[in-house]
């Protein structure tokens, strides 16, 4: 299995999606632990979760889902709200996640977006938590490269262990700067959504595509989740059942020509110069 490092800590190169989960019925909730399960199982150690996604009720499954396994072989990323940015709040935050998923650290603590508290009260605040033993390693999420670069000149910003954002065929703006502006630092870059999401920013499919899944013998979700992977970006995918999280495991094994590739950029065009940072 293609690996990766944050903070030095080895994990796969493919992170399991929390977004959504835990938010349906009990029998919906026992697919998605099935699914984090097989994930886990397969050696998927990384889970990214938030306390905005379903207002815990994502961190609470997961929390569910890992009371079988070893908590050090696991890499646990939770995210907290732009509004609980200073010190005080953020401990709260954090206190209100570990709870929820029955842990007494994280791996990696991320603000979700910018917001108005100012980024070196923040950062200050998760070097006090990471000092604490409560996050073994802080970072950033929907940060472009112009804000991350800023960042990094702060108090505490050298420690900044990575950031997440957007990323698939249909939002490739950041391979202009921010991909390889984290290359050079070697900072890993978390992709979230690699196959869109609803909210009116589905990705449509052209045949082109469709066609290309068919000669590799492979779903176009395979084609869209090797691709975004095919670089230095981690992609994070959500999957609720185990079907679904074979079949995600098997694209880590896909590999692309260049006449393939040629195929989806005609497609989805790389950007030829810096774009605003798309989210979801």
């Amino acid at each position: 299995m293609k690996t990766t490092k944050i903070n030095g800590i080895t994990i796969p190169a493919l992170g399991i999606g929390t977004w959504a989960l835990g938010e349906g019925d009990a029998a919906q909730s026992q697919s998605e632990i099935a699914a984090i399960r097989a994930g886990l199982d397969a050696g998927l150690t990384l889970i990214d979760t938030a306390e905005m996604y379903g207002e815990g009720a994502a961190e609470s499954l997961v929390g569910q889902a890992i009371i079988p396994y070893d908590r050090s072989k696991l890499y646990l990323v939770s995210k907290f709200y732009p509004w609980h940015a200073t010190a005080a709040q953020m401990r709260q935050a954090l206190e209100a996640s570990l709870q929820r998923l029955g842990t007494d650290y994280l791996d990696l603590y991320l603000l979700h977006w910018p917001g108005q508290t100012p980024l070196a009260e923040t950062l200050a605040g998760l070097a006090d938590l990471k000092k604490a033993g409560l996050i073994r390693a802080y970072g950033l999420s929907n940060f472009d490269h112009p804000a991350l670069k800023e960042a990094r000149t702060l108090p505490g910003g050298q420690a900044i262990a990575a950031n997440e954002v957007l990323y698939n065929v249909q939002a490739r703006g950041i391979e202009f700067d921010l991909v390889p502006y984290q290359e050079q630092l070697g900072m890993p870059l978390l992709g979230y959504s690699p196959f869109g999401s609803g909210n009116g920013q589905q990705i449509s499919i052209p045949d082109s595509l469709e066609q290309l899944a068919r000669s590799m013998h492979i779903s176009v979700h395979q084609v869209l989740l090797a691709w975004a992977g095919r670089g230095s970006v981690i992609p994070l995918v959500k999957t609720g059942s185990a079907a679904h999280m074979q079949a995600n495991l098997a694209a880590l094994n896909v590999t692309f020509s260049e006449d393939q590739l040629a195929i989806i950029d005609a497609a989805f065009p790389a950007p030829t110069r810096k774009v605003p940072l798309q989210s979801i």
